[in-house]
């Protein structure tokens, strides 16, 4: 996964503002115009249209234009991204734990007989 991680990094951080999160979590629930999924948010369109450009450019989302309004949907490929390094981490982790765990046990056990 190492061979992926420029791709991972834009990934997570288009992730880490909370405007592009909650964009992603309306676009969950279907697509939805640039107007309507800025609607909730207090800020200028033109400032708006940067977290859709950055979404964009990360692989989150897919814009379409239909006549004056562009449409916007959400990419399924970048969650199986994640959920790949997240699945590689996990092995990883818990490999190291289940060691830790292991050699606290046998401490223990070698305690018990000194």
């Amino acid at each position: 996964m190492e061979q992926y991680s420029d791709r991972l990094d834009g990934i997570f951080q288009a992730l880490a503002d909370p405007t592009r999160r909650a964009v992603l979590a309306r676009l969950g629930r279907g697509p939805a115009s640039i107007s309507d999924l800025a609607r909730p948010f207090e800020m200028a369109l033109p400032s708006f249209m940067k977290h859709i450009h950055y979404l964009e450019g990360s692989g989150w989302i897919r814009t379409r234009k239909e006549g004056r309004v562009r449409t916007c949907v959400i990419e399924k490929k970048q969650f199986a991204a994640v959920e790949a390094w997240l699945t590689e981490q996990r092995g990883l982790w818990e490999g190291r734990t289940d060691r830790l765990e292991q050699f606290v046990i046998a401490a223990q056990k070698k305690g018990e007989t000194q």
